[in-house]
């Protein structure tokens, strides 16, 4: 099956990068002369011939060009190497990069010679030196990559294709899989574009093949994993698993993200393993409002998002695999990942949160992304439209998610186990909540029935007070109750409290340490686990204090600490 066969069969992906005059100016702006002397200083000249083909579409790890004279063209192939749209011309003072220089990742466009003339060129280590070192040039480079990736996103101008249905729960992963790593795609809706479904079914494509990803212009993907979608753009090729870094972090929640930061912009040769998407649990909150510094509120992945171009800016690298090991019978450390890779640690950070508490429904898991829901962003709600839905919980993502979602629902139902709300949400929710005309709070209700076949049709609660039940054609639940500790995979290395959270400074007893034959003289440091130099932040910690604020406090502080390890 060809890509270009699927391309030249759909009108409706994005062919270029439409940009008004004013976008232009501030995502492609002119360096001055005092600028370029700078740069200049810190790179080689190079000359530039025309026609000639800088990168092409799919290299990693592509130069960073400042044009001194002449014209470099950004295009972007379109199946073909005969078929391309013209996305940018730069001219002198100009640079080329986005977000995925800093990285390393692959590139979405071909960059051609239009004109001959003079650049300067640097490789990301030295563009990584200038944005840490220059502050002025550090800000000008950094928002004007920014700004690029968004409008990459926004248009849906990338290197992926995605074919799926808005009800298909394969289809809502791989879509908050790519928008929370920043990728752009473009989608094809089967029930919309039923020409799109005649021309799948001509390749053989069943109906348990759909998603089907069309990734890089050349592979074809039917169903793929997370792991398969992440090898196939190359989103771990620039990233060196062998060598021995100085602090490994499990996890890129906001604990995750703060220690990457810190770790990076102190010195440290940092390397993050996430799983899937940064962001971690907050990631997927709609609204947080009381974070500090943000007055009128911010999503939890855009606050996500930006964390993790921090990371990147002070050269921290992200590695989107699976963990499933560490061996910690010697130093320095091994985190074995899904892929078989061992990598080697120094010093340990573990983030890897908590999961929402799956409530035991027999058929759960039947309609997990088909009409239950873990997360409530712009991507859930836009499933939602006018209808009536049921948020589950009573801590503040489940509040966050009930304002947010009562913009657009016809109404939502909020349902607890307990008597009110008071014990784990921010006041200013429970009075949003209160004062919210379409949002109904039903205390000590719980689900205990869901129906449907491919999708959630109805839903059945029960009061526990009353013993009434009761069934509503509800198609839409947002669970977002208790948390689980993502601690299986530790496998004793080390103590966990009854619950299941590593016990970190204080809280690990005599007999904890006794048991995991801790060698030092010293005590464990605050957030230190039973394992020297592992560290344990935000949810995952025993006895933290299940907030973004805290969490990201925690990933900083750990920093402190590493630095002590790694001078004993």
């Amino acid at each position: 099956m060809s890509y270009t066969s699927i391309t030249t069969s759909i009108n409706n992906i994005p062919r270029g990068l439409p940009l008004t005059r004013s976008h232009l100016e501030q995502i492609f702006p002119k360096l001055t002369p005092t600028q370029l002397r700078r740069i200049r200083a810190r790179g080689q000249m190079r000359s530039m011939r025309r026609g000639e083909i800088l990168y092409e579409q799919g290299d990693i790890r592509v130069p960073f060009f400042v044009i001194l004279s002449g014209e470099l063209e950004i295009v972007r192939p379109l199946g073909t190497a005969a078929v391309e749209t013209l996305v940018a011309v730069l001219e002198s003072g100009q640079f080329t990069g986005e977000v995925g220089t800093l990285s390393g990742r692959r590139t979405f466009f071909r960059l051609r010679v239009s004109k001959p003339g003079k650049m300067i060129e640097l490789d990301r280590q030295h563009v990584l030196a200038l944005v840490q070192s220059d502050a002025e040039l550090g800000q000008i480079l950094m928002r004007a990559f920014i700004l690029r990736r968004v409008e990459l996103v926004a248009a849906g101008v990338g290197d992926v294709v995605l074919i799926g249905s808005t009800n298909s729960a394969g289809t809502l992963r791989i879509k908050e899989f790519l928008m929370r790593n920043g990728h752009p795609y473009a989608f094809i809706d089967l029930e919309r574009d039923p020409d799109v479904q005649n021309l799948l079914d001509s390749f053989r494509i069943a109906a348990s093949d759909v998603p089907v990803v069309i990734c890089r212009g050349k592979i074809v993907l039917r169903n793929p994993s997370n792991q398969q979608i992440t090898d196939c753009l190359g989103f771990n090729e620039a990233i060196d698993q062998i060598h021995v870094r100085d602090l490994v972090i499990i996890g890129a929640g906001p604990s995750g993200l703060a220690a990457a930061v810190y770790g990076a912009s102190e010195g440290l040769d940092v390397l993050v393993l996430e799983t899937s998407s940064p962001g971690g649990q907050a990631g997927s909150s709609s609204r947080i409002e009381n974070y500090l510094g943000f007055p009128t509120g911010i999503s939890g992945q855009e606050l996500a998002g930006r964390a993790y171009l921090q990371a990147q800016k002070f050269g921290a690298e992200i590695l989107i695999t699976k963990v499933t090991r560490l061996v910690c019978d010697h130093k320095p450390y091994i985190v074995e990942v899904e892929n078989g890779a061992r990598i080697s640690a120094r010093t340990i950070a573990i983030a890897t949160g908590a999961a929402y508490r799956r409530p035991e429904l027999k058929n759960l898991s039947q309609f997990e992304g088909a009409g239950l829901y873990y997360s409530a962003t712009f991507m859930e709600a836009q499933l939602c439209g006018r209808e009536e839905v049921i948020v589950v919980g009573g801590g503040n993502a489940a509040g966050q998610a009930a304002v947010f979602l009562a913009e657009t629902a016809k109404c939502v139902h909020m349902l607890v186990r307990s008597a009110n709300l008071v014990k784990n949400m921010s006041r200013y929710l429970i009075r949003r909540i209160e004062e919210a005309p379409k949002i109904v709070f039903r205390p000590y209700t719980e689900i205990i029935a869901l129906q449907g076949s491919d999708h959630l049709e109805a839903v059945r609660w029960r009061n526990s007070q009353t013993g009434m039940t009761k069934e509503h054609k509800i198609r839409h639940v947002f669970l977002m109750t208790g948390a689980d500790p993502n601690t299986r995979w530790l496998d004793g290395c080390v103590a966990l409290d009854p619950k299941g959270f590593i016990k970190t400074g204080p809280d690990i007893s005599p007999e904890n340490l006794s048991a995991a034959r801790w060698p030092l003289v010293r005590p464990p440091y605050l957030l230190e686990a039973s394992l020297p130099g592992v560290f344990a932040v935000g949810d995952v910690r025993g006895g933290s204090i299940k907030r973004v604020a805290s969490a990201v406090g925690e990933g900083s502080i750990a920093i402190s600490f590493v630095h002590k390890v790694l001078q004993e």
